[in-house]
């Protein structure tokens, strides 16, 4: 009888997990909404002559399946076959766009003066190709590479690249690795394997830009489940080099959807010569409460307090910095974000972490409430906002058990080294 009632209660569990799951669902797909933008938009248009525009030329490599459509290029499903294209992005006047948008056009197609348009694409046949067109876009020897989220077409990550690289003002050579999201929030655990596919495919090329004689430093910005693509290779690098590429200075992981525990032991298996981490934080990020709850109400990086104990000492002690944007406002529903749609922040990126400079130095001013923990000392960094946004989202955190606060220092501090060799 009691081995019938447990299972009786397993049962219910199990059925209200996957209700609350749903529900959550439902949520974001409301947060979402449902219109979108335009799809579609990679087929090239020729720009008027004269005009006003600013144009964004990026390296993209993606390991998605080609979709035989210009409209499209890549669909979400897996290539075990790496591609490379040449694609360049048209931005409309500052005149007629906000910085931290993307003015995705209303229809096809786009007006290169009022929206964002795909003006080359340039399929790469060999990797010659891609070194020759990586020499005549050299910018000091500085590469950026962005790493996308969940729920992204291969467009999406085209134009939010070409909008970060253009309000950052960042010099630095923009590079896209874009892997194979299906775009559609209810295919959350395909994304998440499209992560694991590609972590091969991102490891190779950060060794071919770590190698190319013409590349002095590598700065990669990853975005939500894009941060978990990218431990992921730096960790199968450290353990199958025994280090990080030394030209790979820089990781800044926005919202990263990774679980606590195991950020920290990727963090140690790359070894002792990492790059230099920075880390975007929110506590009202719908996206990672939903990433939460599905995952087993286990804490996400990108939602701790990094002021609070016990994170504060093992961040600080590890040498990570961690930026919290709780307080920043955008118009992202979801606050998802922010680390592109704040002006303030995506110039920040642009203008000093990708240089490799200082979060604390006195001289910064953002405006916003923003908190710095840097190697000791936390500092605040501009103005405090006169309100934070902290209200709780009670369809997607739900009313269970807080979660538990993860010692991350016991894994951080760990010599401890993986013997098998990277899968």
């Amino acid at each position: 009888m009691a081995s019938d009632e447990t299972s009786s209660g397993d049962r219910f569990r199990i059925a209200k997990a996957g209700r609350s799951i749903a529900s959550a669902l439902v949520a974001l797909v409301l947060l979402v909404g449902c219109g979108g933008h335009a799809k579609g938009v990679m087929t090239p248009v020729v720009l008027a002559q004269p005009s006003n525009t600013s144009q964004v030329d990026m390296l993209v490599a993606t390991t998605r399946q080609p979709s035989g459509d210009p409209a499209t290029l890549f669909s979400g499903e897996r290539s075990p076959t790496l591609s490379m294209t040449d694609v360049a992005v048209s931005i409309p006047p500052d005149s007629r766009r906000a910085p931290g948008t993307v003015q995705w056009p209303r229809k096809l197609p786009p007006n290169p003066e009022t929206d964002f348009a795909v003006t080359r694409v340039r399929e790469m046949a060999s990797e010659a190709e891609a070194r020759s067109w990586f020499r005549a876009h050299n910018k000091g020897g500085h590469v950026l590479l962005f790493v996308h989220g969940f729920n992204n077409r291969y467009e999406d990550g085209v134009f939010r690249l070409a909008q970060i690289v253009h309000d950052s003002g960042a010099q630095a050579t923009p590079m896209l690795f874009t892997w194979p999201s299906r775009a559609r929030v209810f295919d959350y655990n395909y994304d998440k394997e499209s992560t694991n596919y590609s972590r091969t495919a991102l490891e190779d090329t950060l060794r071919t830009l770590s190698n190319a004689p013409n590349v002095k430093d590598v700065t990669i910005l990853a975005h939500s489940m894009g941060t978990w693509l990218t431990m992921e290779a730096l960790r199968q690098m450290g353990i199958r080099d025994g280090k990080i590429a030394p030209k790979i200075e820089n990781v800044i992981l926005a919202s990263p959807d990774i679980d606590l525990d195991v950020f920290a032991k990727q963090w140690t298996d790359m070894g002792e010569e990492r790059p230099k981490f920075t880390i975007f934080v929110s506590q009202d990020d719908r996206a990672l409460a939903l990433s939460r709850l599905i995952s087993g109400d286990v804490s996400r990086l990108g939602a701790i307090d990094p002021t609070a104990e016990p994170y504060r000492t093992q961040l600080e002690t590890a040498g990570i910095t961690a930026i919290d944007l709780t307080k920043v406002e955008t118009d992202d529903g979801l606050h998802h974000g922010k680390f592109a749609e704040s002006p303030e922040i995506v110039q920040l990126i642009g203008q000093r972490i990708i240089k490799g400079q200082t979060l604390t130095d006195s001289e910064i001013s953002l405006g916003e409430g923003i908190t710095a923990v840097v190697a000791g000392t936390a500092k605040n960094v501009g103005t405090v906002a006169a309100a934070t946004i902290s209200a709780p989202v009670t369809i997607i955190e739900g009313r269970g058990t807080p979660p538990k606060k993860v010692r991350l220092d016991e894994t951080l501090a760990s010599d401890e080294r993986s013997q098998s060799a990277a899968p």
